[in-house]
């Protein structure tokens, strides 16, 4: 497993941060999902072959829960 490190912008509120990681955190390429409000950053671990799946499948439930928040790699 590698951990990978994203800026999230745009996130209303840390309820919606919470409701973003629960969401994510049922994705099955993924594990430890965590996303911090107060510092705009999401993490999570996966294998290396999967990141780009894995990367999809979060960018897709973000996009439908949370239209307006973007994500970028540090």
């Amino acid at each position: 497993m590698k951990k990978y490190n994203y800026k999230i912008k745009n996130l209303d509120c840390a309820n919606c941060a919470n409701e973003l990681e629960r969401a994510l955190n049922k994705i099955d390429l993924i594990d430890n999902a965590s996303i911090s409000f107060m510092t705009e950053k999401l993490t999570f671990e996966c294998e290396e072959e999967n990141k780009n799946d894995a990367l999809e499948k979060i960018k897709k439930i973000i996009k439908k829960e949370e239209p307006d928040v973007n994500i970028e790699e540090v």
